[in-house]
């Protein structure tokens, strides 16, 4: 490990440029991915979107990132992260263009909906960060990659509406969209040119096959493929809200074409994820190149809990201030962003601790914290004092944000040549969090809302009885045989 030592966030060279060049990476693709959220009232005047197409945009924006983040994982894993984050922001740049130019609902929509791929960036910068610094640092690195990048959406917040402002006129909102594509153009070639994958002299280790995970046991291949019908059963989800039953803006027939498609999806993903791991069925995995599965699997519960839920209260809160106290919709924004502003802070802070305090422990911490901040939230009606409303979800959201980071703190160190792909489904796991809450909100009041997150944290605690402290090392095996030791603690 090259200039490891102190991490130093006014450095720009080594290790330290990698970091800062892949959070402003990141941060790239949440702004361009949450650039409509913050105009959609412009938009839906120039389009002449009903309410309930503005809602579709919403729903489609999220929808792709789940099997993308799958997708970028493999891609991640297999070519680098130098080459994929470039790719990535290069292609999702002409979406952008197209839904700036959309003249109607379906174009907006097709083009939302293909934009729904830049969200799955977040996977490439977490392989990327872990190929660079130390097992004592990652946590606090990896916080830092994802609390600074993830404050795009809040920045795109903050600055959009201005910005289209400026432009002014109706087409204001076009150019500000515009202008983020150019962001993610632009961006492409910058990371291209001022990256490399690993430090020099180190081995990028990857996959023996791509095509789907490996795992190292018969159990674990079982296990695996229990996990995958979740993200399929999102999607479903997903398509029943656009069908006749939902917002209607699909038809009977194709919303059964939709279900007809992710079931024969499922069955091609795990066909192929059986041709990458067929070895296994034959003869066992050398023990120094095991892993176990349940280490994913409890990290996905976790990100279900804690990504899935902020990307749901984000989307709510200043409705819930706004209907709860009484307030004007600008002022119970400017109020409900205090949520997404302690990312900032709050995602590196549970990286630190856990590089700290250790893994497990800061974990269990985070969850219980989680879930007590929820009930509280649950509790929340017009007699409380506005300001201790907005103190309990901002408490509530350091616990949901620090246990992101606390949970990237230990997915690098699960399989070194496997981080993207175990990071895409873990964030894949975030999306599905979010389909599941948003669905619920739409079924119930916000008090019920709250306290189904809180259980859902119960159960991630309980779950994670099962992880196992990362210790001692990793083993990898180069590509002339010979075993290499990762330190992972």
């Amino acid at each position: 490990m090259n200039d490891s030592g102190k991490l130093n966030i006014f450095a720009f060279s080594g290790k330290m440029k990698i970091l800062h060049m892949s959070w402003m990476a990141f941060f790239i693709t949440f702004f361009v991915w949450f650039n409509h959220a913050p105009l959609l009232g412009a938009i839906a005047q120039s389009l002449s979107l009903t309410p309930a197409e503005v809602k579709t945009l919403l729903i489609l924006n999220v929808a792709l990132t789940i099997p993308a983040r799958i997708i970028i994982g493999m891609l991640t894993d297999k070519y680098g992260p130098r080459i994929t984050y470039a790719a990535l922001l290069f292609i999702a740049s002409i979406p952008c263009f197209l839904f700036a130019l959309s003249t109607d609902f379906a174009q907006a929509a097709i083009s939302r909906f293909l934009l729904g791929f830049i969200g799955a960036g977040f996977v490439i910068g977490i392989r990327m960060v872990s190929e660079w610094f130390p097992a004592n640092e990652l946590g606090t690195a990896e916080g830092i990659y994802g609390g600074w990048g993830n404050f795009g959406s809040a920045a795109a917040a903050m600055l959009l509406p201005t910005l289209a402002l400026i432009f002014g006129g109706d087409d204001g909102w076009r150019y500000a969209v515009g202008l983020t594509g150019l962001m993610s153009l632009g961006f492409s070639f910058i990371w291209y040119k001022n990256v490399s994958d690993t430090p020099k002299g180190s081995t990028y280790f990857k996959p023996k096959k791509i095509g789907g995970m490996e795992v190292t046991s018969k159990g674990d291949f079982v296990f695996m493929l229990i996990m995958k019908i979740p993200m399929y059963a999102a999607l479903s989800l997903l398509t029943w809200k656009l069908s006749p039953a939902g917002v209607s803006i699909l038809s009977d027939m194709a919303a059964v074409a939709i279900y007809v498609s992710l079931g024969a999806i499922l069955v091609y993903d795990c066909v192929s994820a059986y041709n990458v791991n067929k070895e296994i069925f034959e003869k066992p995995v050398p023990e120094v190149e095991q892993y176990k599965f349940k280490q994913v699997a409890v990290l996905n519960v976790l990100y279900f809990a804690t990504f899935g839920s902020e990307l749901a209260v984000v989307s709510m809160l200043p409705l819930f201030f706004s209907e709860v106290f009484e307030l004007d919709m600008v002022y119970a924004g400017l109020l409900a962003s205090a949520y997404a502003f302690m990312n900032l802070m709050s995602r590196p802070g549970g990286g630190w601790i856990s590089d700290r305090f250790g893994r497990k422990k800061t974990l269990l911490i985070l969850t219980a914290g989680l879930a007590a901040g929820y009930a509280t939230m649950s509790m929340i009606d017009s007699t409380w004092p506005l300001f201790l409303a907005v103190a309990a979800a901002m408490a509530c959201s350091f616990f949901v944000q620090a246990g992101e980071g606390a949970v990237f703190a230990v997915v690098p160190l699960i399989k070194r040549r496997l981080t993207g792909q175990i990071a895409g489904m873990t964030g894949a796991y975030g999306n599905v969090g979010a389909v599941f809450y948003l669905t619920v909100l739409s079924m119930v009041d916000y008090s019920t809302f709250f306290t189904v997150i809180a259980v859902t944290a119960v159960l991630g605690f309980l779950a994670l009885l099962l992880l196992e402290e990362p210790k001692g090392h990793m083993a990898e095996v180069n590509e002339d045989g010979t075993v290499e030791l990762i330190k992972v603690s």
